[in-house]
């Protein structure tokens, strides 16, 4: 079973606890819904609605075609196209993403890289929690990053969420939300999800949930399980 196809079956185990809500959208309705899950990739997968109850599939979105909204992302496809080739959502929206966001962002604005960012490029470190914490920290280069990486998730949640039509709620899992998770309350993550042009009050009626417990794949395993024994 897909890790992200484990998650999707989890979500039904999850307890009010286990979520962290950044839109409320039409809570309690049903139908289908998705997972879109930024980590060390970006695992997508789907919960279709038979009339009863979810049943989780996985799918390969995260590795669909990026698609750029203004003159920054057209730059930030530019950029990453010369260096890596054929860029798809998993390239900008997942722990990568984060290190590829911001080493454009660097060279766009000439910038210099602050202590943590500069010891992670130099040791093989963990750039993404070096951004994250220099965002903090106030370097605005990583704060930028930050918020386009917040803007580009919800974009991609978005996307997500239009092609399931998921009404039943669209679910944020993998280890990058739920440490971040004020950076997706702040705006940006939602400006992305809802700009969808004339389906924005469809979007408005989609809950958006991050999943705080990092157990959920182990809950969905379990699941799956008891349903194939059932």
């Amino acid at each position: 079973m897909y890790k992200r196809q484990a998650v999707a079956w989890g979500v039904a185990a999850l307890q009010p606890e286990d979520l962290a809500q950044v839109h409320a959208g039409e809570e309690g309705g049903t139908g289908n819904a998705c997972v879109v899950a930024a980590g060390t990739g970006l695992g997508e997968a789907g919960l279709y609605w038979d009339g009863s109850r979810h049943r989780a599939f996985a799918t390969e979105g995260g590795h669909t075609d990026f698609a750029p909204a203004d003159e920054r992302e057209f730059a930030l496809l530019t950029h990453l196209q010369r260096r890596i080739g054929r860029i798809s959502w998993e390239r900008v929206v997942s722990g990568m993403g984060i290190g590829n966001i911001y080493e454009f962002l660097a060279s766009w604005h000439r910038a210099s890289h602050p202590p943590a960012v500069g010891a992670a490029l130099a040791g093989g470190g963990d750039v993404a929690a070096a951004v994250a914490e220099e965002a903090v920290a106030g370097c605005p280069v990583c704060t930028e990053t930050m918020d386009l990486f917040a803007l580009l998730y919800g974009r991609e949640a978005g996307n997500m969420a239009l092609k399931h039509m998921a009404l039943g709620g669209v679910y944020l899992g993998g280890g990058i939300a739920p440490k971040n998770l004020e950076l997706l309350r702040a705006g940006g993550f939602l400006r992305g999800f809802l700009d969808k042009g004339r389906m924005r009050p469809l979007m408005e009626r989609m809950p958006v949930h991050v999943i705080l417990n990092q157990q959920a794949p182990l809950l969905g395993a379990a699941r799956f399980a008891a349903d194939r024994t059932a």
